[in-house]
């Protein structure tokens, strides 16, 4: 029987660096981004967004996020276990991470566009494939492990590993989903948390050398190499065409390609 791609997994993370949550179904913003992605995020005293990529203690908080109540659950080795209203209690939230990471913290929210990397580009995708795909390339990574690495919004089934590495360079296909029409805008270039654990923040040996490898090695032929400036990159940074105020998608919507 023949698979038909579809949406395996949506995945936001509601405070940009801490652990996403995987949801049903997902609002599309106008920007392209799915609602609570990046909600909020940690800020240092000089206004400097926090993150794993520039600390590595943000590995050792789990984190837990109700989007209906608002309601924040985090711990970390240094701390008591709490839960905040980040809507309504953001000091005493503020005071917990200022507490774990000895330093001054503030929390900001954006509901309308979210705090990403890349304003001005919407939803990251990648084939559940390519999850197993690269899991298989370390011995010390599992399935689950690697999804939490490359923290990406939508895993689409159904699809061959780097299907999502079709979508970018010149004359590059676009794909819907829910009525909403996408196009790659980029590919994700990779800075050093998906070589750390999700955990502990420990660093795997080698990880950038060995993916690049790897990468390499399993270019598929339908990919347009021109639009990788390396390849220590992966996953799709996409585009929404059109700015819709009710766009839905959800965990089995299927997924078409357009090709023109």
């Amino acid at each position: 029987m023949t698979t038909k791609p579809q949406i395996e997994k949506l995945r936001v993370y509601p405070v940009k660096s801490l652990d996403g949550i995987e949801v049903k179904v997902a609002d599309v913003r106008a920007n392209g981004t799915l609602a609570h992605d990046r909600e909020f995020a940690l800020f240092d005293a000089n206004g400097n967004v926090l993150n794993a990529k520039r600390d590595e203690r943000l590995h050792a908080i789990t984190a837990d996020y109700d989007p209906k109540a608002g309601v924040l659950t985090v711990d970390a080795p240094s701390a008591t276990a709490a839960q905040f209203d980040l809507v309504h209690d953001t000091e005493a939230a503020e005071a917990w991470f200022s507490d774990v990471l000895d330093e001054p913290v503030t929390i900001r929210r954006d509901t309308d566009r979210g705090i990403p990397d890349r304003p001005k580009l919407g939803l990251s995708v990648v084939s559940t494939e390519t999850v197993r795909t690269v899991a298989s390339w370390f011995d010390e990574l599992t399935v689950e492990g690697t999804r939490r690495r490359l923290r990406t919004n939508v895993e689409v089934s159904g699809v061959p590993a780097f299907w999502e590495d079709q979508f970018v360079g010149d004359d590059a296909p676009a794909f819907e989903v829910g009525g909403l029409r996408f196009e790659g805008a980029i590919p994700c270039s990779r800075c050093v948390v998906p070589g750390r654990d999700p955990d502990t923040g420990e660093p795997l040996p080698k990880f950038r050398k060995r993916f690049i490898e790897k990468r390499r090695e399993t270019v598929p032929e339908w990919v347009n190499e021109d639009a990788f400036d390396h390849w220590f990159a992966l996953t799709t940074i996409t585009r929404l065409e059109g700015s819709p105020t009710d766009g839905t998608i959800r965990v089995g919507d299927p997924v078409t390609l357009i090709e023109e």
